[in-house]
């Protein structure tokens, strides 16, 4: 169903909902989509937010801070997304709803799937950088903890003698917990991207059923527009034949009126 035709639906919708929320025919109604609407919107900052620090990922400005920002930005924005999408539930599921609320339902559904859609966008990006930091860490260890080709021996503990290439041991602990760590987070970037998919299918789900309840409306409201316009042609018409028949009436009156006289002056004059 195309917004065009949402958007002629809520034209023709007898129901328009005030701003003063004191004068909705569902205040309860409103106060949830607003705030679903606001949630939304801080969702679509924190995404902006979250793409310019992944961007930094792999770069000579990569940090533990970007990646701690990286971090909290993720789980903030996916605890956000579950809250809203219960919210969405709750609203589809709004019972005794006008057609004026049931574009709005259609309309936060849309945008939650939008905004999802580009957050898991996002999400996958950050996976790929993340994967991609630890393929170089870890290949730096590995060849950091390999030992040296067999050679002279005195060339050999004249190496050990000299300071070595290898990083110190509290170096390669450091880097393996930091692998290690980071082998965390994409696990739950991948566990992330699944819930939120299903999420994703139940709202388009939820749409889809909704986007049948729309149509059904359209269709009643054009039928509605149809019967009325059919109704009124019939008036016209009914309206135009009592003025003919009014017509004729007066014509025959005239003649009956006439041929009265003629009759009456017959009679006097005989």
């Amino acid at each position: 169903m195309s917004f065009d035709r949402l958007n002629n639906l809520e034209a023709q919708a007898p129901f328009r909902r005030s701003e003063d929320p004191q004068f909705q025919d569902d205040p309860e109604f409103h106060r949830l989509t607003e705030n679903l609407s606001n949630q939304l919107f801080n969702l679509t900052s924190n995404i902006t937010r979250l793409s310019d620090q992944i961007a930094l990922l792999g770069t000579k400005r990569d940090t533990e801070r970007v990646r701690e920002r990286v971090h909290n930005l993720l789980e903030q924005t996916r605890s956000g997304f579950k809250d809203v999408a219960e919210g969405i539930k709750k609203v589809q599921t709004w019972e005794d709803v006008n057609p004026s609320q049931k574009w709005t339902q259609q309309k936060l559904s849309s945008e939650f799937k939008a905004t999802l859609d580009e957050f898991q966008t996002v999400q996958r990006r950050a996976l790929e950088k993340q994967r991609a930091s630890n393929v170089a860490a870890r290949t730096a260890v590995e060849e950091g903890q390999h030992a040296p080709e067999e050679g002279d021996q005195q060339q050999q503990q004249q190496l050990l003698e000299e300071q070595p290439r290898l990083a110190n041991q509290d170096e390669v602990d450091f880097q393996e917990s930091l692998i290690i760590e980071r082998e965390t987070e994409i696990r739950n970037i991948e566990q992330s991207v699944g819930e939120l998919n299903e999420l994703f299918r139940d709202v388009a789900h939820l749409v889809h059923e909704q986007g049948g309840q729309l149509d059904i409306i359209s269709e009643n409201v054009e039928r509605v527009t149809s019967d009325t316009r059919g109704a009124n042609v019939e008036l016209r018409h009914a309206s135009r034949h009592q003025k003919n028949a009014r017509n004729k009436a007066c014509c025959l009156l005239v003649i009956l009126a006439v041929i009265l006289v003629i009759i009456v002056l017959a009679a006097t004059l005989g």
